[in-house]
């Protein structure tokens, strides 16, 4: 899911800053230290660990719960601040699954930690954009402009897809370091001009009167967010990573047949209005078991693809001190076995 230059001048490195995706505040410390007195044997005789933070593209794993698809299933979802938190208990095993964007997951494979892609869980068509000020009238105006973004790969990837639409360069621009949690506050006291930012914010914003300058629509493909395993719980618990993508693909189904009652319990874990929801899903792709083996399976499957070249970019803008292997990026059991039951 996005290349880019890091964040010249202003920021220090863009990674591993607080990264994309996060919202909601919540303390690790405890869990990951319960799950490192854990020994390997109890950690897998206990549910299976699912870590996300708050972002709509994987809400469907939280409605599949609000749908009772979780019971009897030893399955436990973990909501978690930031994707910060979910990329730390990953490399410290105390996480099993995790939900991470493209790029955070070519930074743990960099770093040498254990995982695997095993399902694509949306694909940004909108849900990423540059939200201006009314006083902005388009992309170029920016030029001289206060601009706020996460000190992210996927912030300095839509930051210099934006700028490069726009033909200006990052030194045009007063680059502002900001959190995802203080973009509404930043918008609101004016104290940037322009937002790279990403729902639930970007909807808020939107409803306040915020205009989009450009979007993950120009951009067709490349904004993916992924749900990753440590390759040990491969090993251990196929069958119960096999549940939790079924029960999210029933509840993929759900929100198909029932929009309004799947809108209405995810909105409150969201912090948006059904109808906020509903514009936040219009702006990405979900994909169904179909999809993802057409995403995941085969010789060199398109995520591979996309994740090949993301990886040169990020290598090539100093985002990656060097390329990872790549090799064991996808385990495409699940998209076979769930290519079969898609309704």
């Amino acid at each position: 899911m996005r290349p880019s230059a890091p964040l010249p001048p202003n920021p220090p490195s863009p990674l591993p800053a607080p990264p994309r995706r996060g919202w909601k505040a919540l303390a690790l410390a405890g869990f990951v230290g319960l799950a490192l007195a854990a020994g390997c044997g109890a950690r897998h005789e206990a549910p299976l660990s699912i870590g996300t933070n708050t972002w709509v593209g994987y809400e469907p794993l939280y409605l599949a719960r609000d749908l009772g698809l979780h019971e009897g299933l030893a399955l436990r979802l973990v909501e978690l601040g930031s994707t910060t938190q979910a990329m730390d208990a990953l490399r410290v095993g105390s996480l099993d699954v995790a939900g991470l964007t493209l790029d955070e997951t070519l930074t743990l494979l960099h770093e040498g930690v254990p995982i695997s892609v095993v399902w694509v869980m949306n694909i940004s068509a909108g849900a990423d954009a540059v939200l201006a000020q009314a006083d902005v009238p388009d992309l170029a105006s920016l030029r001289g402009r206060r601009i706020g973004v996460e000190q992210t790969a996927l912030g300095a990837y839509m930051l210099d897809a934006a700028l490069r639409h726009a033909g200006l360069k990052a030194e045009d621009v007063t680059i502002v370091p900001l959190p995802v949690d203080e973009h509404v506050s930043a918008w609101s006291t004016g104290a940037v001009d322009a937002l790279v930012t990403f729902d639930p914010p970007r909807q808020m914003l939107l409803d306040t009167g915020a205009r989009t300058m450009f979007d993950s629509r120009q951009i067709p493909g490349q904004i993916v967010d992924v749900l990753v395993a440590r390759r040990a719980a491969l090993q251990c618990c196929a069958a119960r990573i096999a549940q939790l993508i079924a029960s999210q693909q029933q509840a993929l189904a759900h929100l198909q047949a029932q929009p309004q009652d799947a809108l209405q319990r995810m909105a409150p874990r969201l912090g948006l209005s059904p109808e906020g929801v509903a514009a936040a899903l219009a702006g990405m792709e979900l994909p169904d078991g179909a999809a993802n083996q057409r995403l995941l399976a085969g010789a060199n499957p398109p995520l591979a693809q996309t994740a090949g070249q993301l990886m040169q970019a990020m290598w090539q803008q100093g985002l990656l001190p060097r390329q990872p292997d790549l090799g064991q990026l996808i385990d495409d059991r699940f998209a076979h076995t769930s290519a079969e039951q898609t309704p």
